[in-house]
């Protein structure tokens, strides 16, 4: 028995398109091939995942799954009637990783004209946080197949040139006609007719180009970009696949990542802390001095507005963090240790926070609330 698509995806089934768009990103980011080498387990449920938002994203499709669950789709009008695939997942779906990513919805299963897709091919670029915050452009090496010199087909038969042949199924909503592929020419909706010495059985070759990617500032490890027609050559006039590309970001010495905020440890002295100081910070684009005042507590955090990430979609910048650290020397010579020992007995140096002084466990749930 197929699972709820709702329970799927983590939603209730009064949930908004923006909260199912939303889950399905967490659950595709969650369970993406990439993360999960190997794993037959996380790939199904990847393709779960992409099942219940095409019919759940749709309002039509979710009515009717509202009202006949799962029977609604019974006899080729699923997700599974068009014979998709991990592919077609990735390039359908890429909208949901970022309005610059990817594109496009499902297409319609049926149709009368059906042009036959190259292969997809999938890569890894890595960037540091100042390509992510500046966005990027990276010239790629890529192997890809395209057609051979001199290659020929001819119109599939069985199917007639579309990729695909009609069956009608009576379901609990009436007759319905689906698509299935077309098992003679595998959707292509051509046969090869003359295939070149050295190409393959669909008469490819491989051939290695230079693929420049423009990445935008403000995107995020996970998310997945799409290069059009940069992909595999399909057979004959089909359309040539996409070069999807996978964002991961290297760790930085000096900030660390959080959506569009950036952290930033400030280590200063005991001395430093009591006197309080003038510190200059090198950000990823110039630098700024801050002044820490005199009795500063560690553990503070002080918030630069604006001194962060760029956001994907150009709603402005994050902030920067900076977090004030103030240093214990590990060891002190003779004069060091009798004065610290003298102020042992002066109140001043006896710990006595107000209100305003946050505990650890204070500042840990402020920053999970």
């Amino acid at each position: 028995m197929k699972e709820d698509y709702y329970k799927i995806l983590g939603v209730s089934k009064s949930a908004s398109a923006s909260e199912i768009k939303k889950a399905y990103r967490k659950k595709a980011l969650q369970y993406h091939p990439d993360k999960n080498p190997g794993d037959a387990n996380a790939e199904q449920q990847f393709k779960n995942a992409a099942e219940a938002y095409e019919i759940l994203s749709d309002q039509q499709k979710r009515q009717q799954y509202d009202q006949f669950g799962h029977a609604a789709f019974e006899g080729g009008q699923g997700f599974g009637s068009g014979g998709m695939n991990m592919e077609d997942i990735f390039s359908q779906f890429g909208d949901i990783f970022g309005s610059a990513f990817g594109g496009g919805g499902f297409s319609g299963f049926g149709q009368s004209h059906y042009k036959s897709k190259g292969g997809n091919l999938r890569i890894r670029v890595q960037l540091s946080i100042k390509e992510v915050a500046h966005g990027v452009e990276k010239k790629i090496k890529v192997r890809r197949k395209v057609q051979a010199p001199g290659v020929s087909y001819d119109t599939c038969r069985t199917c007639e040139g579309k990729g695909q042949v009609m069956r009608v199924t009576n379901t609990i909503l009436g007759r319905m006609q689906s698509a299935s592929t077309c098992p003679k020419c595998n959707g292509s909706g051509q046969i090869i007719s003359n295939r070149p010495a050295g190409s393959d059985a669909n008469g490819m070759v491989e051939q290695e180009e230079a693929v420049s990617i423009k990445i935008p500032a403000g995107v995020e490890e996970g998310m997945q970009l799409k290069v059009t027609g940069k992909g595999n050559e399909a057979i004959g006039n089909g359309i040539t696949g996409d070069l999807l590309v996978l964002i991961e970001e290297s760790t930085d010495d000096n900030f660390v990542r959080e959506g569009n905020h950036l952290h930033f440890d400030l280590y200063i002295s005991i001395a430093e802390a009591a006197l309080g100081v003038s510190r200059e910070i090198n950000l990823l684009e110039g630098k700024v001095r801050i002044k820490l005042e005199s009795g500063i507590q560690s553990g503070k955090t002080l918030r630069l507005r604006g001194k962060g990430l760029p956001d994907l979609n150009g709603y402005g910048k994050g902030d920067l963090l900076v977090h004030v650290n103030v240093w214990t020397p590990k060891t002190l010579n003779k004069e060091q240790k009798q004065f610290f020992q003298k102020m042992l007995e002066d109140d001043n140096f006896t710990p006595n926070p107000d209100k305003s002084d946050k505990s650890f466990f204070e500042k840990v749930k402020d920053m999970f609330a």
